[in-house]
């Protein structure tokens, strides 16, 4: 028996239930999915230490196999993480719930009455790697939409993956919902990504959330639906009219608060005219904050200028997300230029511009071709948490149905209904 036949089965098994359970998700009232959002919570809470030991043991398994800091970074819970997964359930509670929202109406000239609303997707399957906060976020989201959830996560997530969802579930049923609306595939081969990405008529939509690997491997051999999300290779451009004080502080931050996610930053650009008095202080401040940094050849002499350690930039640094303490730096002579650097090397997820020129930061905004543009701020801030959506089942780089963070109402779709009282068409 093939192992593409056993995770076929599994996949199957899982569709077939998670299907079910989305029937009774698509009417369910906000009042019960709120209920059981905050039932979700409090297990988590509950079963902390049990979800922290799984998590010690994926740990250990993984740092035995030389797996680097980044991904170690994603991986790793703590109390402090565990109770913000908690929090960002009952955050999904006070939000208002998008099925059944009106889009638009109208009464047409022959007197029908037409509206579209929002519908659940149905089964959404979500394939990932690493980071077990996702497996709660992705649940608590669908779950509020309307929507049973497929999760495959990857090998070295499997225990603790499977001690938050057996919480989850315990949770779902006691609050009175089906508990098959959380559904986690065990099979680590990737014969049962295979075998998501063929489920036509089990799976509504298929969300890959990790590496361009990943992303790009399902995007071009699924036959459901996918809803892509992109890496991030994401820029902060220091303009000749920036407040040079205040951008230190937001370039360190963008780039070290937490290097291993797709909203860290990993390339610099400095305009010529202020180079001279922003490189030294930022990377002075960068290199204290351990960054590696890869230099062309303008911001490398300053850094060796000042005695900062830096090396020289490779062409293949500027298409690089390092997600590590890695950040290419390249100094720039114009907006032109920087603008065409970040259409020639940006992944289309975040680009950030720090300036005190209106004119400057609305050209920027309007040729900047990315899901978030951001004026004076870090890039860290591209997360559906802090644009106040509970939560993201990932950051969508794509133009079609949803772009940016993807919260609730980019987890329906539409239904149109139309009202009448006996017309017929001539």
């Amino acid at each position: 028996m093939s192992g593409l036949d056993a995770a076929g089965r599994e996949v199957r098994r899982a569709g077939e239930a998670a299907r079910v359970a989305a029937l009774t998700l698509a009417t369910a009232t906000r009042g019960a999915k709120d209920v059981a959002l905050l039932a979700m919570a409090d297990r988590l809470e509950r079963d902390s230490a049990r979800i922290l030991a799984a998590n010690t043991a994926d740990l250990s398994s993984t740092t035995a196999s030389g797996t680097p800091e980044a991904m170690l970074d994603r991986l790793r819970l703590d109390s402090t993480r565990v109770a913000a997964m908690a929090e960002g359930l009952r955050d999904l509670s006070r939000l208002a719930d998008p099925v059944g929202e009106l889009v638009r109406g109208s009464r047409l000239a022959n007197g029908l009455e037409l509206r579209q609303v929002r519908v659940p997707l149905g089964v959404v399957a979500i394939v990932y790697e690493a980071r077990p906060n996702v497996t709660s976020d992705a649940a608590g989201l669908c779950l509020k939409s309307g929507n049973a959830v497929i999760l495959r996560g990857s090998s070295s997530a499997a225990s603790s993956n499977a001690a938050i969802v057996a919480s989850l579930r315990a949770a779902v049923e006691e609050a009175g919902l089906p508990a098959d609306a959380i559904q986690l595939l065990t099979d680590p081969s990737r014969a049962s990504v295979r075998a998501l990405q063929r489920a036509r008529g089990l799976v509504d939509a298929l969300i890959p959330r990790g590496g361009a690997d990943l992303i790009r491997s399902v995007v071009e051999n699924a036959s459901v639906p996918v809803i892509e999300t992109g890496i991030g290779n994401c820029h902060v451009y220091v303009d000749r009219a920036a407040d040079l004080d205040a951008a230190v502080p937001i370039v360190v931050n963008a780039k070290t608060s937490r290097p291993s996610v797709c909203n860290a930053a990993e390339s610099l650009l400095v305009h010529a005219d202020v180079a001279h008095r922003f490189l030294p202080a930022v990377l002075d401040a960068l290199a204290g904050a351990g960054v590696t940094l890869h230099a062309d050849e303008r911001a490398l002499a300053a850094a060796r200028r000042h005695a900062i350690a830096a090396q020289p930039a490779t062409d293949a640094d500027w298409d690089t997300e390092f997600l590590s303490l890695d950040l290419a730096v390249r100094v720039v002579d114009s907006l032109d230029e920087a603008l065409h650097h970040i259409r020639t090397h940006g992944s289309g997820h975040t680009e950030a511009v720090l300036t005190d020129s209106e004119a400057t930061a609305q050209r920027f905004v309007a040729e900047v071709d990315a899901a978030v543009v951001i004026v004076n701020a870090s890039t860290r801030f591209t997360d559906g948490g802090e644009f106040g959506f509970g939560a993201e089942i990932g950051v969508s780089t794509q133009k079609l149905h949803a772009r940016g963070p993807m919260g609730l109402p980019e987890l329906t779709s539409t239904k149109y209904v139309v009202t009448g009282s006996g017309q017929t068409r001539g």
